[in-house]
């Protein structure tokens, strides 16, 4: 495909990465300065709470206290992305959206795990018990569904 087509689809995957990132870490700032020690502030009642935590594993706290672990994971997924972006054909909507999403979202938390020690977590979902998350997190699911979207048949195409 022409030049100019892998160039935009590169380039909107990494305007959506950048987007991702500047996003998470500027609620996560606000997070550290409003809402420590104020337990659980309802932000769409009895759906979405503000509540500040911190999160030293990975999702649903798996490998706790393996920070450096996952900071080094978080590392080689954005430079895999990186290389995959910047090396590949032109990339489809869904898989340009998918891949600056778990870009911004790896770039995100991983930030936290180098400068922090931890990730900064402060969205819970209420009534159900379902861990503590931010941005970066629902980036990282957004791109999960945008890459099953991407594997989905397209009417009219052979199988790949």
């Amino acid at each position: 495909m022409a030049p100019a087509k892998r160039d935009r689809s590169r380039q909107a995957a990494w305007l959506v990465a950048l987007v991702v990132v500047a996003i998470d870490q500027l609620s996560k700032a606000w997070a550290l300065n409003h809402l420590g020690g104020a337990g659980n502030v309802p932000l769409l009642p009895g759906l979405l709470h503000l509540q500040l935590v911190f999160n030293s594993g990975a999702a649903f706290s798996l490998l706790t206290n393996a920070t450096w672990l996952l900071g080094v994971v978080s590392l080689l997924v954005a430079l895999a992305l990186l290389a995959w972006i910047q090396l590949s054909a032109p990339l489809r909507p869904w898989q340009w959206l998918g891949a600056g999403l778990l870009l911004g979202g790896a770039i995100g938390n991983g930030l936290d795990r180098w400068r922090l020690g931890t990730v900064v977590d402060f969205l819970a979902f209420m009534p159900v018990r379902f861990p503590i998350f931010n941005g970066a997190d629902v980036a990282i699911n957004l791109a999960v569904i945008c890459f099953a979207f991407d594997l989905l048949p397209r009417h009219g195409s052979s199988p790949r």
